[in-house]
């Protein structure tokens, strides 16, 4: 129902009039701009922490549009490089990242739409290998899982360090995974967030960390460099059973985890020695990545109602 929401634009007519949800969207998203994110990160690399920064949009069907993303997440690439990058003991990632969608790059125009994304996606790689700062190519709906990944496969012979997420709700996740292990393979591990069929993938909720965990095996088994992006403790558990099992140093593999969840649980790691890069976006295109949000931690719905009934 709430993955449903994600699209109605009557309910997010219904949700932004109250005054509160701009208190509810802050927990989540670190501002719509980008003075307002960079202090976010700031203080975030100064406690300990990596960051992978998103500026929010998707489904761009102007070309105007996707150039202007072009040019925000250029300019948000020099920020990012600017900002002071404390030295974390036994860590070879770089600290700081952007995470972006192709279809907010033009992955979605008439015609030449991967194409374009394409270029301009092999545009910001450019820049964030000048600036120091990495590169990870989010995943969406199914319809354009083949299409992002014939793309990140295409640069990544000019940017091999360029990241790629997979969701392990979605059936074909394993084999996909089979073929990203080589040695600097960088690959972002979540669950997904998109509202699918069960044709082409899980719906119950213990069959997706079934599946997230044995992905995870192959990834670890693997020599790229995982991204485990999850906040369920039996996957984090799992996950220093492999790093042990594997010999993985905390040079070879990073946790990730989503702004404004699980800060403590993100703290410990952190202090543990292990490296740890905190999701965090940005941008007035909020609706829906919150709305993925609640979908995905009954928590996080509870705490929005709450707030919206008692200032309703």
């Amino acid at each position: 129902m709430i993955l449903a929401a994600s699209s109605s634009p009557r309910m997010k007519r219904l949700l932004t009039r109250f005054p509160i949800t701009a208190e509810i969207v802050r927990r989540f998203v670190a501002g719509e701009t980008r003075s307002e994110l960079l202090g976010v990160a700031a203080g975030l690399l100064a406690g300990g922490r990596m960051v992978s920064v998103d500026f929010l949009g998707e489904n761009t069907t102007d070309r105007a549009q996707a150039e202007a993303t072009v040019a925000e997440y250029r300019a948000l690439i020099r920020d990012l490089a600017a900002l002071d990058r404390p030295a974390l003991p036994g860590i070879m990632a770089t600290p700081v990242e952007v995470s972006v969608k192709l279809s907010a790059l033009g992955q979605a125009l008439p015609a030449d739409g991967p194409a374009v994304a394409t270029e301009n996606l092999r545009v910001l790689s450019t820049e964030a290998e000048r600036a120091g700062v990495w590169v990870t190519v989010d995943a969406e709906d199914r319809s354009t899982t083949d299409a992002t990944l014939a793309a990140v496969r295409e640069l990544r012979a000019e940017f091999p360090w360029l990241g790629a997420v997979l969701q392990s709700y979605l059936h074909r996740t394993e084999a996909d995974c089979r073929g990203f292990t080589r040695a600097g393979s960088r690959i972002r591990l979540c669950k997904g967030a998109y509202r699918e069929p069960r044709e082409v993938a899980f719906q119950r909720a213990g069959e997706v960390t079934e599946s997230f965990l044995r992905c995870l095996d192959i990834l670890m088994r693997g020599e790229g460099y995982p991204m485990v992006a999850s906040h369920d403790p039996i996957s984090i558990a799992a996950t220093e059973r492999m790093v042990a099992e594997y010999r993985r140093g905390p040079s070879r593999f990073e946790y990730q985890m989503l702004y404004g969840i699980r800060n403590g649980e993100q703290l410990r790691l952190a202090c543990e020695g292990r490296a740890v890069r905190v999701y965090v976006p940005y941008g007035r295109q909020w609706y829906g990545y919150l709305t993925r949000r609640l979908a995905e931690r009954p928590a996080n719905l509870t705490f929005f109602l709450r707030a919206v009934t008692h200032n309703s």
